[in-house]
């Protein structure tokens, strides 16, 4: 017995050694692959403030995520709007390798890169899970490596939101004659269409648009959601804010990232900021849905009418907007071919919407 219990005993002993050995090999590994992954110390400058609700607060979540899980071996320094790069330059900048990487709204690229708005809001789009659908399963991803790669660019799809609202107005809006002459800050397709319409359309950033309207430089103005659009004061100077928003029926987010700079970094790394911004993207989304039904419950009490567009309306938006897309379509190769992609799988994807879901009104 004695004997026996020895010889267990020994044995036990060993397998406590060779696995203290194990742990001790595999801690040495680990710590080398850390080792090896170079520590990553990136300037971003962004698009729109951090303290902006689900518009501009969410590369915040996505940096400080990636700072825990990687024991801050990936670090992101916010640059406020700005502060570092003007916002709508932040694609040059990341591009020239000024900045390693951005957080942008690549709708402002429209000017130099003509399918950039479809990366980012088209109007009478797909909505914001569909739109996700396509860029991670339907081919989009690989087409905005393709537009962005010609720039030097390597782009991350990292945060997403749900429609704006129509717009902000001095004077309700009944029909398209009322858009006509009409002074408004717009952005992307959708400004096109206004353009079209009559509008006198001028591109301002975010933090500008409140003093243009109070100064009556701009009649009206389209932005973002209601919590952000309240946060920036537009409810204190217009009160007819209009929905539902037409143009701009998912708004994408991108990580831009100088392209010699991605492709120098450890996979491991590459791996975790995916990571870290399609994590961002959900997170985003959720946020973003969760705010909008407390501020326009509260809009009666400020004076702020709701108004839906009528229907007419925007079947006559609808027809506009299809000429508009023909027309940049017939301008720009890469526009065609991301245009037709988006409508392809759209037309796809209505056999399971379509079914799938309780209409709104259920």
């Amino acid at each position: 017995m004695s004997s026996l219990y020895e010889m267990k005993s020994n044995q036990r002993e060993m397998l406590k050694r060779a696995l203290g050995a194990s742990l001790i090999g595999a801690g040495l590994v680990l710590g080398s692959a850390a080792q090896a992954a170079e520590n990553v110390r990136w300037k971003v400058p962004v698009a729109f403030g951090t303290n902006l609700p689900a518009l501009g607060d969410n590369i915040n979540y996505v940096a400080e995520a990636l700072n825990a899980a990687s024991g801050g071996a990936v670090q992101f320094k916010v640059f406020e709007p700005g502060k570092l790069v003007p916002p709508f330059s932040i694609t040059d900048a990341v591009r020239d390798n000024k900045v390693q990487a951005g957080y942008t709204w690549v709708g402002y690229d429209q000017g130099k890169i003509p399918s950039s708005p479809l990366f980012a809001a088209r109007p009478f789009g797909m909505e914001p899970w569909e739109y996700t659908a396509w860029w991670y399963e339907g081919g989009g991803q690989a087409l905005g490596e393709t537009v962005y790669g010609e720039h030097n660019i390597h782009p991350v799809l990292c945060g997403i939101i749900g429609p704006e609202t129509a717009g902000w107005f001095r004077n309700e809006i009944k029909s398209l004659d009322d858009l006509k002459g009409l002074k408004i800050r717009f952005a992307g397709l959708g400004g096109r269409v206004m353009q079209k319409l009559g509008a006198s359309v001028t591109m301002l950033p975010g933090g500008e648009i409140f003093q243009a309207l109070e100064k009556g430089a701009i009649d009206a103005t389209e932005f973002s959601m209601p919590a952000i659009d309240q946060k920036l004061g537009f409810n204190r100077v217009v009160k007819y804010n209009y929905f539902p928003g037409w143009h701009q029926t998912y708004t994408a987010f991108h990580l831009l990232v100088n392209k010699g700079v991605w492709e120098k970094l450890d996979p491991a790394n590459r791996a975790l900021i995916d990571m870290a911004c399609t994590a961002g993207v959900m997170r985003n989304l959720s946020r973003g849905e969760a705010l909008q039904g407390a501020v326009i419950d509260g809009f009666k009490a400020e004076g702020v009418h709701a108004n839906r567009l009528p229907d007419e309306l925007l079947r006559e938006l609808q027809e506009i907007t299809g000429q508009v897309m023909v027309e940049e379509a017939a301008k720009d190769a890469h526009f065609k071919t991301v245009y037709e992609a988006q409508e392809a799988f759209s037309e796809s994807y209505k056999s399971w919407k379509s079914l799938g879901y309780l209409p709104r009104d259920f």
